[in-house]
């Protein structure tokens, strides 16, 4: 009984081992990091963000250099005003700050999330890419190389996706 559990085993292994190095010529690596730095597209929806948010940007850096005038104004002439005014002054200066740092902080959250959803566009472009390469050259298996610690036999794809992306 021993002998045929052995020699079960020992199949089993083998099995394992050849079914191991067939999936290994069905694997691919691609660097979606180094395809996405290299993509015409990238610039071009940097400067339709930059361009999308210019105007708001510009707003909230000139109302930036106004409040610091006007709050280096005032402790310039604090010591010098009515304590009524002073105070007035100051929560004036205070409430335009809060507005200010509501507005920059709208604007950074708009900033981010359609630089996320550009970026979201971009790799989904990659990713088609890739499975576009990936069948036509017969992968099973395509992993990122940033992902992977080594890969002897793997084919690197990234050059043929970048092909297909441009």
């Amino acid at each position: 009984m021993k002998k045929l559990l052995c020699a079960a085993g020992l199949g089993l292994a083998l099995a394992a081992s050849s079914v191991a190095a067939q999936a290994a010529d069905k694997i691919a690596v691609v660097n979606v990091s180094s395809i996405f730095q290299q993509m015409p597209q990238r610039a071009t929806v940097a400067r339709q963000l930059e361009n999308e948010f210019k105007g708001r940007a510009t707003d909230l850096q000139t109302q930036e250099r106004a409040l610091q005038a006007q709050m280096q104004n005032f402790q310039r002439n604090a010591s010098t005003m009515k304590a009524s005014d002073r105070a007035r002054t100051e929560k004036d200066l205070m409430a335009q700050r809060e507005s200010f740092s509501e507005k920059a902080q709208a604007f950074e959250q708009d900033n981010r999330r359609r630089q996320t959803e550009e970026r979201n566009k971009l790799l989904s472009r990659i990713q088609d890419a890739v499975k576009k390469v990936a069948g036509s050259e017969g992968y099973d298996v395509v992993i990122d190389s940033n992902a992977v610690a080594y890969a002897a036999d793997a084919k690197d794809i990234t050059a043929d996706v970048l092909k297909q992306v441009k």
